[in-house]
């Protein structure tokens, strides 16, 4: 009977025990250094010296590639986030502010008008509350659930009800005539300036640095990429002299490839992402800088309307800490005063007739305003209440229209300068567009062209 031979047998003259684990290490180093061995005696000849070079062109031009297509594609991603997220949602919470403020005007302007509030200021305040209410719900859903802004939102929620019960509440006894009416009209209005505003600010200031952010982020060079494509075109034009100076060939159509391939990367790169740069940071210089100064102007005149109304609405019953000044009057003045340095700004930064004409129209209503108040204000001191009364909500030649005209005017600036934002927000992301692409292209076709070019060098040898 025969046996198949043993696997586990050692071979007949290989070493036993000790000796033969030993030999393991010993044949892996004599792999390696016979591997090291041929690159060494490779590199002593131009063929394989060629080999090698080959090699680390092709991989140099497509590190280049891959390096330019990471960093470009972070950078659009942050542009795209300037244009369809971050903007938006300052905006939103810019609005979710105006539309705040312009409900506690239109509560306080419907309380003045008596028992029977106008139709139009009673839909306004509806239609202000519905404005606030759908943006919070927008932004929620666009805000992450941990971050601050996530915080503001529930707040918000939380206090908008309970600031319309009040209203209501201020209005059942306004129209029955009772004073009680006053008290919850000012109650509301405390809970809205202390807590509500004050939360949708910092949403607001939130927003707008998350947008500071994500426009940085865009707006970064791409260091990377550029030294990685200044190296691989240096070691382009290298290989090129380097050739020439030993074969006396002037062109080599594979390399000569590779590197206009490189260099329509570094030019695009630089000269996509420089335009990118001046675009986003046009919009964030002349689109929000003058946005943020706007609405801030914009929502100081809603605030100082709704404390003109509540100055006749409490008639000297709130008081400043000191004891010595109707509260509602001294912040309207105080509001009046911002607004004014605001529109200043505003007209400072509009870059072009059309930013600046209706903010000029707002200086010119402001002062207007601010003239009619001083005799509507006399004329409550004289005591002449009804008098007072009609100089502030009268439809023409009041402060009412004044404040409209203003109002109107900055809505306008507002609307010309977030096109003049959305303009050259969108013009640098798509300067940006195609690149990340082109770029990867552009780096395969270059190593395939380094390899053609070694091979047909390599030719000459054979």
């Amino acid at each position: 009977m025969t046996y198949p031979p043993n696997a586990d047998a050692p071979r007949e003259g290989a070493p036993e025990g000790p000796d033969a684990l030993a030999t393991v290490p010993a044949q892996r180093g004599g792999v390696r250094s016979a591997a090291v061995g041929r690159l060494r005696a490779a590199a002593t000849t131009e063929p394989g010296r060629l080999q090698l070079i080959g090699a680390v062109l092709a991989l140099l031009v497509v590190a280049f590639g891959a390096v330019t297509v990471l960093e470009v594609s972070d950078r659009a991603s942050a542009a795209d986030d300037v244009v369809s997220r971050s903007q938006p949602l300052s905006a939103d919470a810019a609005d979710i502010y105006r539309s705040l403020a312009d409900a506690d005007t239109m509560a306080a302007s419907g309380f003045l008008a008596g028992a029977e509030e106008p139709e139009d200021v009673h839909a306004q305040y509806e239609r202000d509350i519905k404005e606030a209410a759908e943006l919070l719900v927008k932004a929620a859903a666009s805000t992450d659930a941990s971050s601050s802004s996530a915080g503001e939102i529930r707040t918000l929620n939380e206090l908008l009800p309970v600031y319309t019960g009040l209203i209501e509440r201020a209005r059942a006894n306004n129209r029955q005539g009772l004073p009680l009416g006053g008290a919850y009209l000012r109650y509301a209005n405390q809970k809205m300036t202390g807590e509500l505003l004050p939360a949708a600010e910092r949403l607001y200031a939130a927003e707008t640095g998350r947008l500071s952010t994500d426009s940085a982020d865009a707006r970064r060079w791409p260091f990377f990429a550029l030294a990685t494509g200044l190296l691989a075109l240096g070691a382009l034009v290298w290989i090129q002299r380097r050739t020439y100076r030993r074969t006396n060939r002037v062109f080599n159509r594979g390399l000569l490839g590779a590197t206009a391939a490189a260099s329509v990367v570094l030019l695009w790169l630089a000269v996509g992402h420089t335009v990118a740069r001046v675009e986003l940071r046009g919009a964030m210089v002349h689109g929000q800088e003058s946005l943020d100064v706007l609405n801030k102007a914009r929502i100081n005149s809603l605030k100082a309307r709704a404390n003109e109304n509540l100055t006749l609405v409490a008639r000297g019953a709130v008081l400043t800490a000191d004891g010595t000044q109707d509260k509602y009057e001294t912040d309207y003045a105080t509001g009046m005063k911002a607004l004014g340095v605001q529109l200043r700004n505003a007209e400072s930064l509009a870059d072009d007739a059309s930013g600046r004409e209706p903010v000029a129209r707002a200086v010119k209503s402001v002062s207007e305003w601010q003239e009619r108040h001083r005799k509507a204000r006399a004329t409550d001191d004289q005591g002449d209440y009804d008098g007072a009364l009609k100089q502030i909500t009268d439809p023409r030649g009041s402060t009412g229209e004044s404040f409209a005209q203003v109002d109107e005017a900055l809505r306008q600036a507002l609307a010309h300068e977030q096109g003049e934002f959305t303009t050259a927000a969108e013009d640098g992301r798509g300067a940006l567009g195609g690149l990340p692409v082109g770029a990867a292209v552009l780096a395969v076709l270059g190593a395939v062209a380094v390899v053609a070019g070694i091979n047909r060098g390599l030719s000459e040898y054979r």
